[in-house]
């Protein structure tokens, strides 16, 4: 095998062995807001700092890279793609971290009728099988399982969108519960930013694979939707 692909499975094995370690800190997230287990919150956040030398690590194998080859085409749009989904993996450890600090502050397990109404679980599970499944199209160079990741994320904004009015709802119901219901709005706000990175990440594998830039395509459409809108509407005005 030529020293230039060494390389390359290299960099995208210690790429999946950041991704199982965020992915861990995720799904010990959701236990830790199960339970109220505020040790395993703590050893969340102890842990993150494990996911940032990662990070750094991945980072200097790429400049390394760089200035070894002079990479180009599919060589060099997965080292591009590395860098970004990196960072991308970098910041759902974050969120996750971001999550356990808010399971510090709970002080019992969540009101199973809070869980219900918010749909803070469903979410949850949602966003580790994206998770999940983004690496799965990652490691099996499956651009048509990223495109499908890319719709998943609605489900996530969903939820997401009518937290606030069930979350108010909830605790206009249940005043002595508060505090309990913000940490868990809190917690589906973290969880809606993981929708956008997994995203993130899927649109690079689309790009690695296929060359293809698929980030903002959505804003442009609806861009060209209002126009025709617009234009139609200066017709009717007109006539």
């Amino acid at each position: 095998m030529p020293h230039i692909d060494i390389e390359l499975e290299r960099l995208k094995t210690k790429l999946l062995e950041m991704w199982d370690l965020v992915e861990y800190q995720l799904q010990s997230g959701r236990e830790a807001m199960l339970k109220a287990d505020v040790e395993l919150a703590k050893q969340i956040i102890k842990r993150d700092r494990k996911v940032n030398q990662f990070d750094v690590k991945i980072d200097r194998m790429c400049e390394n890279f760089f200035a070894l080859f002079t990479p180009v085409a599919v060589d060099l749009r997965l080292v591009l793609a590395v860098l970004k989904i990196n960072t991308n993996l970098e910041r759902i450890g974050d969120t996750a971290e971001g999550i356990a600090r808010f399971v510090k502050k709970l002080e019992a397990p969540v009101e199973p009728q809070l869980l219900e109404m918010t749909k803070v679980l469903p979410m949850y599970e949602e966003a580790l099988a994206m998770l999940d499944d983004c690496r799965l199209a990652f490691k099996n160079n499956d651009p048509v399982m990223a495109k499908a990741l890319i719709k998943r994320d609605k489900v996530l904004n969903k939820i997401y969108r009518k937290s606030d009015a069930v979350a108010t709802k909830y605790m206009a119901q249940h005043p002595e519960r508060i505090s309990e219901a913000l940490a868990i709005l809190s917690i589906i706000k973290k969880l809606e930013r993981v929708g956008d990175q997994v995203t993130n990440i899927a649109e690079e594998i689309i790009f690695y694979r296929e060359a293809k830039v698929v980030k903002h395509r959505g804003d442009k459409k609806k861009k060209k939707s209002s126009g025709k809108n617009g234009n139609n509407n200066n017709n009717n005005n007109e006539g």
